[in-house]
């Protein structure tokens, strides 16, 4: 918040934040999370008190973060794509004691109450509904005699819990403090190269992924401007319209995304001289489609980044000059990041071995949110354990050769196999099953169910095991294919065998509109 306050008083009508159409100058902002943040401690949010945020990109997001983190509360971002249930369980392990919602968000808090023994106070955006507070009337709000003094946030204080999906099939919040989004800041800057308020930033991922997260304090350092692209559906059209009418600069997109936007007819007629660095990342990118991007935009710079929410999150960049040389490497550990490559005995393999990849740095979280055991099963040995096999070439470029944590990744989405896998395994016609990851030539990877009937003569298919399963899981999890077969493969000890599996594509068809 220190940023904003300084911006206000040197950049005052120049703008913090682009959307839709709208501006919020930097002194807008200011103002705004002022009076938020008074309207929501005359509502008992205090210091260490959790505010969960489950919006579409919208400047209602960021002004929650900031406005939270000023009462030296911790914001709580939500993924608007889950289900009620998955909300519920999130509300109630991070123990949110407000909850603000949109139009995406308003109906899974409401779906989410259910299933919460103690319902957070509720606040909506956009949406009217019984039982919740309009965030306008937060903002517009002048009696806040009940508000207390603003107090005194230390930077190693927590400023963020945020969820990811675990492999014992519940998510863990990682708890990320106001230095670690610091160091972050300052990863992004160096490898982004940003200098000063000229800067443009397109933020087109969610913001309740710790990327846009991670690619919004940058800007905020800088006293740029931040461009929301609303929720909806990516059209590489419309981005480009984004791209050249807000005068971007620097933008991040999975690279399927770039891949649509590269392909995009016309592009070459577009002015887009001001953006100059293009970011990926989230999945790997293709040397064609590398290539690609550097001839439809020779003057930017390509940069690749890797990490993970435990470390707020860059661990590893990659940079345009070395993306072809070295590829399907993420990278060399930053500046910021000390790595090391271990085996299970916490012993440093030799380059070009597989081992673990552990960390060590300021942007590493202080620990998952009620769940000590998690912590210190993570944090065993004095270093953070990635969960990443990796090798490393003789030049320090990491290669992910596995991840030993069962993540698919589609469409720059992360898909835990145990957390699907608990699901289906409660199906009353399933009696196994197992979930991994075949390659699709749009999202990079699908997630597939393999699955052995309780009875053999039963039949079941992909579209009613997807129907089945989407009151229990978010869309963008579901299987996207099933393959019924009469045992899993294993070995001695009994561990399921997905190589085994991996090396024999589904014979099936995929489910009707699955995506």
């Amino acid at each position: 918040m220190n940023h904003v306050e300084r911006h206000a008083a040197t950049l005052s009508d120049r703008a913090a934040i682009r959307f839709d159409g709208s501006t919020t100058t930097w002194t807008d902002l200011r103002d705004r999370v002022h009076t938020l943040a008074k309207a929501l401690s005359s509502r008992g949010i205090g210091f260490g008190d959790r505010v969960a945020i489950i919006t579409g990109n919208r400047p209602e997001f960021i002004e929650t973060v900031l406005a939270a983190n000023l009462l030296g509360a911790l914001a709580v971002p939500v993924n608007f794509r889950l289900t009620g249930p998955e909300a519920a369980y999130i509300l109630a392990d991070s123990g949110a004691k407000i909850a603000i919602g949109d139009e995406l968000g308003t109906p899974i808090l409401l779906a989410a109450l259910k299933d919460l023994p103690e319902s957070p106070r509720l606040v909506t955006i956009t949406h009217p509904t019984n039982g919740f507070e309009l965030y306008s009337d937060l903002i517009d709000e002048t009696n806040t005699e009940a508000a207390a003094p603003l107090p005194d946030v230390p930077e190693d204080s927590p400023a963020l819990i945020m969820y990811t999906s675990g492999t014992t099939g519940r998510p863990k919040g990682a708890v990320l403090t106001h230095l670690n989004l610091q160091a972050q800041g300052g990863t992004v800057t160096r490898a982004f190269q940003y200098v000063d308020e000229d800067e443009v930033n397109l933020i087109a991922s969610p913001l309740f992924h710790i990327g846009a997260i991670g690619s919004v304090v940058p800007t905020l350092f800088v006293g740029g401007t931040l461009v929301l692209h609303p929720t909806r559906a990516f059209i590489a059209d419309a981005v480009l319209d984004l791209l050249e009418n807000e005068g971007v600069t620097s933008v991040f997109l999975v690279p399927t995304q770039w891949q649509a936007l590269c392909a995009e007819p016309g592009i070459a007629t577009r002015n887009l001289e001001r953006l100059r660095v293009l970011g990926w990342g989230a999945a790997p990118a293709s040397d064609t489609l590398l290539r690609r991007m550097a001839d439809t935009f020779p003057d930017a710079m390509n940069v690749a980044l890797f990490g993970q929410t435990e470390m707020s999150p860059v661990t590893c960049v990659l940079h345009g000059k070395d993306a072809i040389r070295k590829l399907g490497s993420v990278g060399r550990p930053i500046a910021a990041v000390t790595a090391r490559v271990v085996n299970p005995d916490m012993e440093d393999v030799e380059p070009g071995e597989v081992g673990e990849i552990v960390y060590r740095g300021p942007g590493l979280m202080l620990g998952y949110w009620n769940k000590p055991d998690a912590t210190a099963d993570a944090f065993h040995g004095g270093w953070f354990h990635s969960g990443d096999l990796v090798r490393v070439d003789e030049d320090g470029f990491v290669y992910v050769v596995d991840r030993a944590k069962d993540m698919i990744i589609s469409g720059g989405e992360n898909i835990y196999c145990s957390e699907v896998e608990n699901v289906l395994a409660a199906h009353p016609e399933i009696a196994e099953v197992t979930l991994i990851g075949h390659p699709h030539p749009v999202w990079g990877e699908t997630p597939v169910a393999y699955v052995v009937l309780l009875d053999p003569a039963a039949a079941l298919d992909i579209d009613s095991l997807r129907e089945w399963a989407s009151t229990s899981l978010a869309k963008y999890k579901l299987p996207t294919r099933l393959q019924v077969i009469d045992a899993l493969p294993r070995n001695a000890s009994g561990k399921i065998l997905k190589n085994a599996l991996r090396t024999h594509p589904p014979r099936d068809e995929p489910a009707a509109g699955a995506s």
